[in-house]
Protein backbone atom coordinates (compact mmCIF):
# COMPACT_ATOMS: atom_id res chain seq x y z
CA UNK A 1 0.00 0.00 0.00
CA UNK A 2 1.06 3.79 -0.47
CA UNK A 3 2.47 5.73 2.12
CA UNK A 4 1.82 8.91 3.51
CA UNK A 5 4.37 10.95 5.58
CA UNK A 6 2.81 12.34 7.97
CA UNK A 7 3.87 14.95 11.16
CA UNK A 8 2.68 15.68 13.88
CA UNK A 9 3.45 19.16 15.78
CA UNK A 10 2.72 21.25 18.74
CA UNK A 11 3.39 24.40 19.29
CA UNK A 12 6.54 23.92 20.80
CA UNK A 13 7.80 20.21 19.34
CA UNK A 14 7.66 17.49 17.11
CA UNK A 15 5.57 15.28 18.83
CA UNK A 16 5.80 12.34 15.78
CA UNK A 17 6.82 12.31 12.54
CA UNK A 18 6.95 8.97 10.13
CA UNK A 19 5.27 6.69 7.38
CA UNK A 20 1.62 5.57 7.20
CA UNK A 21 -0.87 4.04 5.76
CA UNK A 22 -3.48 6.10 6.93
CA UNK A 23 -4.05 8.97 9.37
CA UNK A 24 -7.64 9.36 11.52
CA UNK A 25 -8.58 12.83 12.38
CA UNK A 26 -11.46 14.65 14.41
CA UNK A 27 -12.18 17.99 12.75
CA UNK A 28 -15.02 20.59 13.13
CA UNK A 29 -16.89 19.07 10.33
CA UNK A 30 -16.58 15.09 11.83
CA UNK A 31 -13.77 12.64 11.81
CA UNK A 32 -12.32 12.20 8.78
CA UNK A 33 -9.54 9.43 7.52
CA UNK A 34 -6.90 10.10 4.85
CA UNK A 35 -5.18 7.48 2.67
CA UNK A 36 -2.29 7.93 0.56
CA UNK A 37 -3.80 9.97 -3.03
CA UNK A 38 -6.07 12.03 -1.21
CA UNK A 39 -7.09 15.34 -2.42
CA UNK A 40 -5.14 17.96 -0.87
CA UNK A 41 -7.16 19.31 1.91
CA UNK A 42 -6.96 21.98 4.63
CA UNK A 43 -9.29 21.28 8.02
CA UNK A 44 -9.58 23.21 11.48
CA UNK A 45 -8.88 20.06 14.38
CA UNK A 46 -11.46 19.75 16.76
CA UNK A 47 -10.02 18.62 20.47
CA UNK A 48 -9.81 15.11 20.08
CA UNK A 49 -7.14 12.07 18.77
CA UNK A 50 -5.57 11.62 15.79
CA UNK A 51 -4.94 7.95 15.04
CA UNK A 52 -1.98 6.74 12.69
CA UNK A 53 -1.86 3.52 11.66
CA UNK A 54 1.69 2.66 10.56
CA UNK A 55 2.74 0.27 7.33
CA UNK A 56 3.35 -2.44 9.78
CA UNK A 57 -0.37 -2.47 11.40
CA UNK A 58 0.68 -0.84 14.72
CA UNK A 59 -0.88 2.29 15.90
CA UNK A 60 0.12 5.46 17.04
CA UNK A 61 -2.30 7.69 18.86
CA UNK A 62 -1.52 11.36 19.96
CA UNK A 63 -4.06 13.91 22.18
CA UNK A 64 -4.56 17.22 19.61
CA UNK A 65 -5.77 20.43 20.61
CA UNK A 66 -7.00 23.44 18.34
CA UNK A 67 -5.14 23.46 15.36
CA UNK A 68 -5.65 22.37 11.15
CA UNK A 69 -4.85 19.28 9.27
CA UNK A 70 -3.21 19.87 5.69
CA UNK A 71 -2.92 17.28 3.37
CA UNK A 72 -0.94 17.55 0.03
CA UNK A 73 0.77 15.21 -2.28
CA UNK A 74 0.84 12.25 0.38
CA UNK A 75 1.97 14.63 2.78
CA UNK A 76 -0.15 14.96 6.04
CA UNK A 77 0.43 17.65 8.65
CA UNK A 78 -1.03 18.15 11.64
CA UNK A 79 -0.17 21.37 13.72
CA UNK A 80 -1.69 21.93 16.99
CA UNK A 81 -1.67 24.09 19.78
CA UNK A 82 -1.32 21.41 22.45
CA UNK A 83 -0.23 17.97 21.13
CA UNK A 84 0.99 14.84 22.84
CA UNK A 85 1.14 11.40 22.16
CA UNK A 86 -1.24 9.44 24.08
CA UNK A 87 -0.67 6.98 27.09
Amino acid sequence: MAALTVSVVSADREVWTGDATMVVARTTEGQIGILAGHEPLLATLAQGQVRITRADGSTVTADAEDGFLSVEHDTVTIVARQAALAS
